[in-house]
């Protein structure tokens, strides 16, 4: 089950923040793939480099939203924030949307990091941010219809069951990757970063303010 597109009927703006998000996103990927490792290194998260001296490390609190670990990689965070991100976007505003994704980015970073601060694997990606995105959709639009591919058949589907689902797959894929990850310390998905940074949009989808009514999607 593949989203593809949901209902915007209901937007009022361009979501400006959204698409600087995904340009960015693409800009640093480009750059990693001209600079290679020695890039990557400098600026992903990486746990253990992080316990051992915070205060020098904390700029890749950030920088490592908008890195990616390949072509695959980038394309699918950017299309769920394609497709998501404009309408929270649309009902938080501009300024407050980029705080929210900041903090649902370092909640999420933080949510792994609490699983192995030890790790010396880097770890890169706007998931966990764009998992705070889909909770606060999931609260602000659970009836919006959301576009997606089954077979070769494209299915308008509820919200809160494709979402609902990717929260499933998350809850089970994680709790078998943090044994995974503390006995082998090989690089995959960081799904406890998604679990963390799904919670803490539906918080913060609460927190600032974002479950008013009045720009729901039918």
């Amino acid at each position: 089950m593949f989203p593809i597109g949901d209902d915007n009927s209901a937007r009022r703006g361009t979501p400006v923040v959204t698409f600087a998000l995904i340009a960015i996103n693409v800009a640093v990927f480009l750059i990693e793939l001209q600079r290679g490792d020695a890039f990557v290194t400098k600026w992903a998260f990486i746990p253990a480099r992080f316990s051992n001296d915070p205060g020098a490390d904390v700029s890749t609190l950030i920088t490592a939203m908008f890195m990616h670990g390949g072509w695959m990689h980038l394309g699918g965070n950017m299309l769920y924030l394609w497709i998501f991100g404009d309408n929270v976007e649309d009902r938080f505003g501009s300024v407050r949307f980029l705080l929210f994704y900041l903090v649902a980015g370092l909640a999420a970073t933080f949510a792994q990091f609490a699983v192995n601060p030890e790790s010396a694997i880097p770890n890169v990606g706007a998931s966990g941010a764009i998992a705070g995105v889909l909770g606060a959709y999931l609260l602000m639009f659970p009836k919006a219809r959301v576009n997606v591919l089954l077979g070769r058949q494209v299915v308008a589907m509820p919200a809160f069951i494709v979402l609902g689902l990717w929260v499933a797959l998350q809850l089970v894929s994680g709790v078998g990757s943090i044994a995974d990850t503390a006995q082998t310390e090989q690089g995959g998905v960081a799904y406890m970063a998604h679990v963390g940074g799904f919670i803490a949009g539906l918080f913060l989808a609460v927190a600032m303010g974002g479950l008013r009514k009045s720009n729901d999607i039918a």
